[in-house]
């Protein structure tokens, strides 16, 4: 049985009304913004089940808007999301849809940069502010955006996961939980590595060095009073 903690119990600290539609909505669309990097042109909202049909009287367009703009579940400016939208130069579209089997609070990121780049993450908010991300560009991942975690496309090849836990090793970073995913043997894989420790900028940069990784994210936690 999960241990809960007194943030699971007391709920997060947010601009309210509703812990799932709007501190969830905030921190999904936080974690998507720093899983497509660069500056965000464009964003599509591909809202499903209950996100789809209360979005406007729970705040869970303005949570989502404000999360993609980097704004805190707890900061005042997230009710202000569509005016800083319209100051960055964003645009956004809010499309009800139908994603399948999933939990009814879920919404797919369409994320366009200005380079042209484009993102798609799917995530859900899953009660008391907290949130699963399980897709990233067609690609099934896990992770809950709780624990700091390290984020990676790499080659599929022996010793490539030996290489990032040696280095956390080495900065007595412990690992909680690590799930890789791959396309097939010696493709393409994925990888939701979370640690129990914050991720320092010099392991950043040995972790980035590693030459079989195509591209890494550091994802640290939405949580109030940590960076």
């Amino acid at each position: 049985m999960r241990d809960y903690s007194a943030f699971d119990i007391l709920g997060p600290i947010m601009v309210g009304p509703s812990s799932s539609h709007t501190a969830g909505a905030a921190r999904l669309a936080k974690v998507a913004r720093i899983i497509a990097g660069g500056k965000i042109k464009k964003v599509e909202f591909y809202l499903h089940g209950s996100f789809a049909k209360t979005y406007i009287g729970h705040g869970t367009d303005k949570a989502l808007l404000a999360g993609i703009q980097n704004i805190d579940p707890w900061d005042e400016n997230l009710k202000k999301s569509y005016e800083i939208a319209t100051e960055n130069g964003i645009e956004y579209d809010f499309i009800e849809s139908d994603l399948g089997e999933v939990h009814p609070n879920t919404v797919k990121f369409i994320i366009t940069r200005e380079d042209g780049m484009i993102s798609e993450v799917t995530g859900s908010s899953i009660g008391g502010g907290n949130i699963l991300i399980f897709n990233i560009d067609g690609q099934n991942v896990e992770f809950t955006g709780e624990f700091p975690t390290i984020l990676t496309h790499h080659k599929d090849l022996p010793g490539v996961i030996s290489k990032i836990s040696s280095i956390l090793f080495e900065d007595n970073i412990n690992i909680a939980n690590m799930r890789v995913y791959r396309d097939g043997k010696g493709k393409l894989a994925t990888m939701a590595l979370e640690t129990d420790n914050i991720i320092t900028e010099k392991i950043k940069v040995k972790v980035k060095q590693i030459e079989e990784i195509e591209s890494v994210k550091f994802i640290n936690p939405v949580v109030e009073g940590v960076l």
